[in-house]
């Protein structure tokens, strides 16, 4: 009990979900805005250490494990909340209000988690009050959206119970802590559930698709919410219980570099940020698995960058779907004279996520290429140098481009409603800021004691040559007629398994049962007329044959008997 806090970090958060109910009007927003504000300033009064502890069925619980990693993700999560509250003020929905501070809460609640049991209760959280930012669009494709995403979710908190149990009876504690692979028999069967529970949070390759498929079928103010805290409370785990595992540097080079394909040539500006989304993650993963001081710091600072910067393109393209109901590129184009504001906000935005110099980006990203080259990965330091590139493609220049400079699609409207724009102007300042200042603003919250300094020479002007040439890249795509053009369609990757292959051969299946079933089902009822008929005498109106003709009352009770203990035999068996 080293701590003299009085409340735990999430609960400013949750009681604010639970005021939200029955509050309206302008009470409701000051509170939900009030809310993030106090849970940071609770933070400051914490103390490294355990909150408090009790046992339960004979094992040691820590549901408020305070120091610099968790602390830095909770500073985090509630300038997140605040940010996104302020651009949801407009809408006068209480699913949406309640849920995304619940689901902020929950967030909250698993980064300060000292023991698996109290993380396992808020993994499962996080996806229960989620999903109702998905269902709040109130559609047909976002309920179905919606419902795939929670069946993942809830197979991602299946596999971490399975693994908490396993190290339970292995190792008779539940502390959240060190986990690694290096473990034999039950026990490595039990890291690797926990490892993949993880992964599937993380939008792993091949299980990333309830990311792509469900956040751009949320609400524009939802998107928000879900871009800022499910992904990223995965990689806290991650950083937290399977540093240095050379595993994930492979699985995070691959998820840096296979969503540039699909986001180069999807339509809908929203899944492009989804795809965008799972690029930046698998940056951090790689941090997480180079395991050293800067990368895991430089994981963890991209982490904080990216919920700001994302979560300001995420901003940019609700807004455009608010205002216009449209987000498919194809459809938009020339809203810059309409919403020049937005463009520009949504430009800041770009310039951070693809690493320019002076923004957010640049001071996180070439942290983790830095460790990378540091540590021997020359080959994993080139991928990551594409994937940088071809993020400056799909999201620096592509949703920007597409929205709001491409052809003049005609629609002409004003810009959002302006409680939107001060929460994105409030995200873009942040991105210059940390950028311009970083060893003042997210270096100072970095859990790992290191030195490093992003501007000097070296990296600078290869991050510029990289730019201008990306950029010269696609100008001459485009005037070559090569780029890949904005077409109404609907790409379909690894989610093809199971929602083309799996449903097409269940089918199958299913329609061979039921054939199958309703020929014997004929089969036996033909057979059972037959006899019927075959017993009985139409011309004399009475039964025939064998069994018909009258027998002593003792005779039956033999059959009586004999088809009983037949009967229990059958049952008995």
């Amino acid at each position: 009990m080293t701590s003299l806090a009085i409340l735990p970090p999430f609960l400013p958060l949750l009681l604010g979900a639970f005021a939200a109910i029955f509050l309206r009007g302008y009470l409701r927003s000051i509170l939900m805005l009030a809310a993030p504000v106090l849970g940071a300033v609770n933070l400051m009064t914490l103390d490294m250490g355990i909150l408090w502890s009790f046992e339960f069925m004979g094992y040691e619980i820590e549901p408020v494990r305070v120091d610099k990693l968790s602390l830095m993700f909770g500073y985090l999560f509630h300038l997140a909340s605040f940010i996104a509250i302020t651009y949801a003020l407009h809408v006068k929905d209480t699913l949406q209000h309640v849920s995304g501070l619940a689901y902020a809460a929950s967030a909250v609640g698993a980064v300060f988690a000292g023991d698996l049991l109290t993380l396992f209760v808020f993994w499962e959280l996080l996806a229960l009050t989620s999903v109702f930012l998905i269902w709040a669009r109130r559609t047909n494709k976002s309920y179905s959206s919606g419902l795939r995403y929670l069946i993942i979710q809830v197979l991602s908190g299946v596999m971490l119970l399975a693994g908490l149990l396993i190290f339970a009876q292995h190792y008779q504690s539940l502390k959240f802590g060190d986990i690694g692979l290096d473990h034999s028999g039950m026990a490595a069967i039990g890291a690797w559930a926990v490892f993949l529970a993880f992964g599937i949070k993380s939008a792993f390759p091949f299980v990333h698709n309830w990311l792509t498929d469900a956040y751009p079928e949320a609400t524009p103010t939802g998107t928000i919410f879900l871009a800022s805290f499910t992904t990223k409370v995965a990689v806290y785990a991650f950083a937290r219980a399977f540093a240095g595992e050379e595993v994930l540097i492979w699985i995070g080079v691959t998820m840096a570099c296979f969503p540039i394909f699909f986001a180069v040539i999807e339509n809908d500006l929203r899944r492009v940020l989804a795809y965008s989304m799972i690029n930046q993650i698998g940056f951090m993963i790689v941090g997480v698995g180079l395991g050293t001081a800067v990368a895991l710091n430089g994981a963890v600072a991209h982490a904080f960058n990216d919920v700001i910067f994302k979560g300001l393109l995420m901003m940019t393209m609700g807004a455009v779907l608010h205002m216009t109901g449209r987000i498919n590129g194809s459809e938009l184009g020339g809203l810059y004279k309409s919403m020049p504001k937005t463009a520009i906000l949504c430009i800041a935005g770009a310039a951070s996520i693809s690493a320019f110099p002076l923004f957010s980006g640049f001071v996180s990203k070439s942290m983790i290429m830095s460790a990378a080259i540091a540590e021997g990965y020359d080959i994993v330091w080139l991928a990551l140098l594409f994937a940088a590139a071809g993020v400056f493609h799909h999201a620096g220049i592509k949703i920007p481009f597409f929205a709001f400079f491409a052809h003049d699609s005609g629609i002409r409207t004003t810009e959002p409603p302006r409680n939107m724009l001060i929460a994105m102007t409030i995200s873009a300042m942040l991105c210059v800021l940390i950028g311009t200042f970083p060893a003042q603003t997210v270096y100072a919250l970095l859990p790992f004691d290191s030195e490093y300094q992003p501007y000097d020479l070296t990296h600078v002007l290869t991050q510029l040559q990289l730019l201008f040439f990306s950029a010269l890249a696609f100008v001459w795509l485009n005037l070559q007629k090569l780029y890949p053009p904005e077409l109404p369609s609907t790409n379909i990757d690894a989610e093809w398994f199971y929602r083309k292959l799996a449903p097409a051969f269940i089918m199958r299946i299913a329609s061979a049962s039921y054939r199958a079933y309703a020929a014997l089902e004929k089969a036996i009822t033909g057979s059972i007329k037959l006899f019927i008929r075959n017993s009985y005498d139409s011309a004399n109106q009475r039964p025939k044959g064998y069994f018909a003709k009258l027998w002593p009352a003792e005779t039956m009770v033999v059959w009586v008997a004999t088809l009983l203990t037949v009967c229990l035999l059958l049952y008995y068996f």
